[in-house]
C-alpha cells in the first residue's frame, strides 16, 4: 500500500499516512493522460473568430469594368480576395472544438496522473495551511517545503485566505480537491495537497 510523509506548513515532518492503492497505486498511462489533456485544452477553446467570405463582404455588386477590350484582366466583383477589402479564402468560421472523453477514462487518467506524481517523489502531503492571506507568509510556506517550480496546490474546499495569499506567485496555482483534473497536475513540476483533500479524493475515486 503506498504511503506518504505528512509536513506541517514550516516544513517539519508530523507523520505518515498510508493511500488507497486504488487511487495513488494505478499504473502509469501515458497515451491516457495526453488523450485527456488534449480534451481539456481543446474544451478551453472558445472557437468564436469569424472572418468574411466573397459572398458576405459589403459592396462588390457589379463588375469593375467590362470584360473585353479594356487592358485589364477580368474581374467580376472588387470584393473578391485579390482585392484590398475583399473576402478572405476558406475564412475561419466559428466552430466548436470539444472532444468527449468517457468518465471512466477520465478517472482512470486522474489515477494515473496522481500515481505518477507520487512514484517520481513530486507529491507532498501538508496537515493543513494557516494563513492569514499574506504573500509574504505564502513565500515563507513554499521556501520551507523547498518549492521552486511550479507547483499545484488542493485543499479541502474553498480556502479564500490561502487562495488570495499565493495569488501573487506566478508559479502557484490553487485548487479545491472537487476540481482537480488531469491538465493541471500535468503541467506542474509538484503537487501539494492537504490530508483532507487527500481523504476527500479517495473518497470520490477509490474502486
Amino acid at each position: 500500500m503506498p504511503s506518504i510523509k505528512v509536513f506541517n506548513q514550516t516544513g517539519a515532518q508530523t507523520g505518515e499516512m498510508e493511500l488507497d492503492e486504488s487511487v495513488f497505486g494505478a499504473e502509469y498511462n501515458e497515451s491516457l493522460i495526453h488523450q485527456v489533456v488534449v480534451a481539456q485544452a481543446n474544451n478551453a477553446r472558445q472557437g468564436t473568430k469569424c472572418t468574411l467570405t466573397r459572398t458576405e463582404v459589403r459592396g462588390g455588386g457589379r463588375k469593375p469594368w467590362r470584360q473585353k477590350d479594356t487592358g485589364h484582366a477580368r474581374q467580376g466583383s472588387i470584393r473578391a480576395p485579390q482585392w484590398v477589402k475583399g473576402g478572405v479564402v476558406f475564412a475561419p468560421k466559428p466552430r466548436d472544438f470539444s472532444q468527449k472523453v468517457n468518465v471512466r477514462a477520465r478517472r482512470l487518467a486522474l489515477k494515473s496522473a496522481l500515481s505518477a506524481k507520487l512514484g517520481d517523489g513530486n507529491m507532498i502531503a501538508v496537515d493543513k495551511f494557516d494563513v492569514t492571506g499574506k504573500t509574504k507568509e505564502a513565500a515563507a510556506i513554499l521556501k520551507a517545503l523547498d518549492i521552486r517550480n511550479r507547483v499545484l496546490i488542493v485543499v479541502d474546499g474553498d480556502n479564500s485566505l490561502l487562495l488570495r495569499a499565493m495569488h501573487n506567485i506566478p508559479y502557484v496555482s490553487v485548487l479545491p480537491a472537487e476540481q482537480i483534473n488531469v491538465r493541471d497536475l500535468v503541467n506542474n513540476a509538484k503537487c501539494i495537497l492537504t490530508v483532507p483533500a487527500i481523504r476527500k479524493i479517495e473518497e470520490a475515486y477509490k474502486e
